[in-house]
């Protein structure tokens, strides 16, 4: 299967997971709490559960990761991963910083991902060795001459400050100011030029894998606290910056 063949089923898979957010979107839903404290709607089982019979009906040897259901194994050495609504809350609260991430690893590799937002109609798009496209036109991280002028986004003070509570201290005290709760679209605006570094933990495999092709074919730089790359076999650390002076710097204050 060629990459064009593989964006390809990437792309359907976007489109159905997108139509049937926007059937949901906005409706009242049965939340139920799993059993690390995470939100889950019918919504994400919903969304899975398509993307999986589509992926077994067109790639039935592919592995298969996903956020609401057990892994499939496969033998042909590929592993799609999905994060059906990654940022549950933000969906179920009607704001549009969710998004749907799908990904694909070479072994551990992660080689495509798309970060979609149906509702917003945006949809970034890496493959490996291609500039990332942002609704289909390349886009890039932003220059960022010192860590003063730097914008930073994780995901809360507690997630980022779980075992070191001066951590979210020392790196906002550094930089220009910090957002939070921006979920998978955060990374789209990094790859997009508006944001300059995100640092977050306790991460899924699900929750960062598209992510790498989206923000390095961007120009970033994306890897867990002690800068080894991220992959399938990754730890639940990220961090992520627009350039590698950006990137050392705010790993050095980790």
């Amino acid at each position: 299967m060629h990459d064009n063949a593989f964006l390809s089923l990437a792309l359907t898979l976007a489109d159905e997971a997108g139509a049937i957010t926007r059937r949901y979107f906005g409706t009242p839903l049965d939340i139920v709490t799993k059993a690390d404290d995470s939100p889950v709607t019918l919504a994400d089982r919903t969304i899975e559960e398509r993307l999986r019979a589509l992926i077994t009906a067109q790639r039935p040897d592919d592995g298969i990761l996903g956020e609401e259901f057990d892994t499939q194994e496969g033998t042909s050495g590929y592993t799609w991963v999905l994060d059906p609504i990654d940022g549950t809350k933000s969906f179920t609260i009607g704001r549009p910083t969710f998004g749907t991430l799908i990904g694909l690893c070479h072994g551990n590799t992660p080689i495509l991902g798309i970060i979609d937002q149906p509702i917003l109609g945006q949809r970034w798009i890496g493959q490996a060795g291609q500039p990332t496209t942002f609704n289909g036109k390349p886009v890039a991280c932003r220059p960022c001459p010192t860590m003063k002028d730097a914008i930073f986004g994780t995901g809360s003070a507690t997630q980022i400050s779980h075992d070191d509570p001066k951590r979210l201290e020392r790196i906002s005290a550094a930089t220009r100011y910090t957002v939070f709760q921006g979920d998978c679209y955060f990374y789209g605006l990094m790859a997009n030029g508006f944001i300059d570094a995100i640092a977050e933990d306790q991460l899924g495999i699900y929750d960062f894998i598209a992510l790498v092709p989206v923000i390095e074919g961007a120009g970033g730089v994306i890897t867990d606290w002690s800068g080894q790359p991220k992959r399938l076999d990754g730890d639940p650390t990220l961090l992520a910056a627009g350039s590698a002076h950006i990137h050392n710097q705010i790993r050095k204050l980790i």
